[in-house]
Parts: C-alpha cells; sequence; structure tokens
C-alpha cells in the first residue's frame, strides 16, 4: 500500500481512529438507550432531540471505520473492542433520571472532543488530509451537540 503515509504513522492513526470508534459507537448505544428510556415532563422533547444524534451518530460511525479501512487497517467492531478503546463509560442498569441523562450524554461528546483532537498530532505530521477532515467535521458536530444539551442544563 503506497498512498503517501508511511506504515507506522498508518497505525497509528488507525489506532486513534479505533478509539474514536469505540467512544462513537458508545455513545450512540448510550443516546439510543436514553431515547427508548426518557421520562418526564421534558419527555418529548429530549426522545426526539436524542433519535436526531443517535441516528446523526449510526453515520458517523460509519464514516471513522471507513476510514481505518482506507488506511489500510481492520475496524474494531465488537462490544469487547469497544469496551477496551473508549474512554466513555456505559450506561448499565437502570436509566437514570432525564436531566441525569443530558449531563451524561455533555460528558460523552466532550469526551468524543478530546479523544478525536489526541489523533490531530499524528494525522497532521503525516499530511493525512481526509482524517483531518474528518476529525474537523466530528469535531463540529460534537461541540455543538455538547452545547446544546448543556444549554438543555442551565437554570
Amino acid at each position: 500500500m503506497d498512498i503517501g503515509i508511511n506504515e507506522q504513522d498508518r497505525q497509528e492513526i488507525a489506532h486513534g481512529l479505533s478509539r474514536l470508534l469505540a467512544d462513537t459507537y458508545t455513545l450512540y448505544l448510550k443516546t439510543h438507550n436514553f431515547h427508548w428510556n426518557v421520562t418526564g415532563p421534558m419527555f418529548n422533547t429530549l426522545h426526539l432531540m436524542f433519535e436526531t444524534q443517535y441516528n446523526e451518530l449510526a453515520l458517523a460511525v460509519d464514516a471513522v471505520a471507513e476510514r481505518i479501512r482506507a488506511l489500510g487497517h481492520h475496524a474494531p467492531g465488537s462490544y469487547a473492542d469497544y469496551a477496551k478503546l473508549t474512554a466513555i463509560q456505559e450506561a448499565a442498569g437502570a436509566p437514570p433520571k432525564a436531566e441525569e441523562m443530558i449531563r451524561q450524554l455533555v460528558d460523552g461528546h466532550e469526551t468524543v472532543c478530546r479523544t478525536a483532537r489526541s489523533i490531530f498530532a499524528v494525522v497532521e505530521r503525516a499530511s493525512d488530509e481526509p482524517s483531518a477532515d474528518l476529525l474537523t467535521q466530528r469535531l463540529q458536530v460534537h461541540e455543538k451537540t455538547a452545547w446544546m444539551l448543556r444549554s438543555l442544563l442551565e437554570k
């Protein structure tokens, strides 16, 4: 494979993107869970908002996984792999109250932002513009979503 990025950089980028994929998939699952289980006075607003968010995340996991494949590496695709790679804690057990759901999703989106930013150094060093573009797009979505969710918590 000769796309102008050496194997070591491709491997390091693919590993970083695998962490991003795991975070994104875990956040997708958490958001979908909260969509199903939200209750209370903000039910309709949150139910619809969470649906929009998990649909966007479902498309994002495909884009990240396909970039990993374009770099010549295998994309992780199991819960076991994601559990090892993600920095986001799963929402296990009984669902939290709506306000706590929002807090957890803010934290999840901010975690994805930190993971994406952590990959930029190697991406820039390798002149991997497609990965840089993907990371920039993901950052825009996650920063905006975190802001919107945070706004719901303001008194």
